[in-house]
């Protein structure tokens, strides 16, 4: 079994709670089933949310949606004058029998101009 990172993004309307819960609830949960996983496949999930993100922890949608002994880290996204606002981004490490060229990377809303090579 190899261990792979898989990333992902998805940008959210406004600074609000629920918003950034929601978003990054649907977010891991596209991730999960776009590549077949269950939540022991995960190893830990690193989280960052552009500087305009302050009202949650994006941490906690996965945490509410049962990543609860799954190892979970958020942090600032670097700020870029020219970056996409409201943006939490995901790269999960995973265990999985799947080669590289197999997983889907998951970009949602606006968080498809990130990366228009592998938009869904």
């Amino acid at each position: 079994m190899a261990v792979r990172a898989i990333r992902g993004a998805v940008q959210v309307d406004a600074d609000e709670r629920e918003q950034v819960l929601e978003a990054t609830a649907e977010l891991v949960a596209e991730v999960m089933r776009r590549n077949a996983l269950e939540t022991d496949d995960v190893i830990s999930v690193l989280f960052t949310a552009t500087p305009d993100l302050t009202s949650e922890f994006p941490a906690l949608a996965a945490r509410k949606t049962g990543f609860t002994d799954v190892p979970l880290m958020c942090a600032t996204e670097i700020s870029v004058p020219h970056a996409l606002p409201r943006v939490v981004r995901l790269m999960a490490h995973v265990e999985t029998d799947r080669p590289r060229a197999e997983l889907q990377h998951v970009y949602l809303r606006g968080a498809q101009a990130l990366r228009l090579d592998i938009a869904q």
